[in-house]
């Protein structure tokens, strides 16, 4: 990513512009100039609290601070023993706090679940204390199972129909605009925060390009549409105050260890949880096995690869092919790095060996 530094839009509230180098100049690909950045769920594992979890994700964010990474976003889910990250914008707070520099945002908030204006108030909130540290990801799946989405929002489809609608109302209360309406977001009102739309599906990059805004595609368990998606959102993109180039950040999961050996044995644990994704037990993320044979069936482990497409796991020669690889085909601007690893520790590992990765 180049930064082209912070100007002002037609309104005069600073904002920040960039530009997708690599994919416009059609020059080789260089890794060292790919922005990284991390999605966490404050995945439980097996004997872990809730409050564990939420520990280990601090600890995560500050590590990964001092390591180069640029963002660190956490995704809104309901109703899901095996991960806390449900009032997405309170842990976003916590995780702020314990930092000085990353950006903090979510990855995503399910907008149809809230009012638009109760978002704008929340991370408002963050940006008023967090000054030009805070992104908003939205997305527009339930983010839980029909039931959960029910108890969270009766009118839920009705507002899925009206996202476009609801995401031009944030943009809204967020500008120094909206100070002679009759509803103001206060704090929240001037912030200008940087909206992102999150996808899985060319719709999403339909939307993403005619608002101008930079788009995150969820190739990490939705990987079907990825390439034909960035190719509709970079055709059809129009500039906007906020961005004047599309700029897109594919997430991808990685385990990374210190040998490809080590690095299979420990995303036995990722694919057990997308194994209980596929069966619907979501019990908390299990230790490593060393023979995924004895644990799923032969349709079970189809599903787990299908959906894990996008995931690099081995030790650095091979995670820097992959990425390397995976960069190139899709000229993504920034990528971010999804790590579901049992122990903290390796999990901590895996970051460190992708960030000495993208840095040299």
């Amino acid at each position: 990513m180049t930064l082209l530094g912070k100007g002002h839009t037609k309104r005069g509230a600073p904002h920040i512009c960039y530009h997708s180098s690599n994919y416009f100049l059609n020059a080789p690909y260089d890794i060292m100039n790919v922005t990284y950045s991390v999605l966490d769920l404050a995945v439980v594992t097996e004997g872990q609290t809730h409050a564990d979890a939420i520990r280990c994700s601090r600890q995560l964010a500050k590590e990964v601070e001092q390591m180069g990474y640029t963002r660190f976003w956490m995704a809104e889910h309901h109703n899901m023993e095996n991960i806390a990250s449900s009032a997405t914008s309170l842990l976003l707070g916590h995780i702020a706090v314990a930092t000085d520099t990353i950006r903090v945002g979510s990855g995503g908030v399910m907008l149809p679940n809230h009012s638009p204006l109760i978002i704008a108030e929340q991370f408002g909130t963050l940006a008023t204390i967090y000054p030009d540290r805070i992104d908003l990801g939205l997305g527009r799946a339930p983010g839980t199972d029909q039931a959960t989405a029910q108890a969270i929002r009766p009118d839920r489809m009705q507002q899925v129909r009206q996202f476009p609608r609801n995401v031009k109302q944030l943009q809204q209360y967020f500008s120094t605009d909206n100070s002679t309406s009759a509803v103001r977001a206060i704090p929240g009102e001037g912030t200008e925060v940087p909206i992102w739309i999150l996808g899985s599906s060319t719709d999403s990059a339909h939307l993403a390009a005619a608002m101008g805004l930079p788009y995150a595609f969820a190739s990490h368990f939705a990987p079907q549409q990825l390439h034909a998606a960035l190719e509709v959102y970079r055709d059809n993109f129009q500039p906007s105050e906020q961005l004047e180039a599309p700029y897109v950040m594919p997430c991808v999961n990685v385990v990374a260890a210190d040998t490809d050996e080590q690095a299979e044995w420990l995303s036995t644990s990722l694919k057990q949880m997308f194994m209980g994704v596929v069966t619907g037990d979501r019990r908390p993320m299990p230790a490593p096995v060393d023979d995924m044979s004895d644990v799923w069936t032969p349709r079970e482990k189809m599903a787990v690869e299908q959906m894990l497409t996008y995931s690099f796991i081995g030790g650095p020669n091979t995670i820097s092919e992959q990425l390397s690889d995976f960069l190139d085909q899709t000229g993504a601007d920034e990528i971010m790095i999804a790590s579901y690893i049992y122990d903290q520790t390796q999990r901590m590992r895996s970051h460190r060996l992708v960030a000495d990765i993208m840095s040299s």
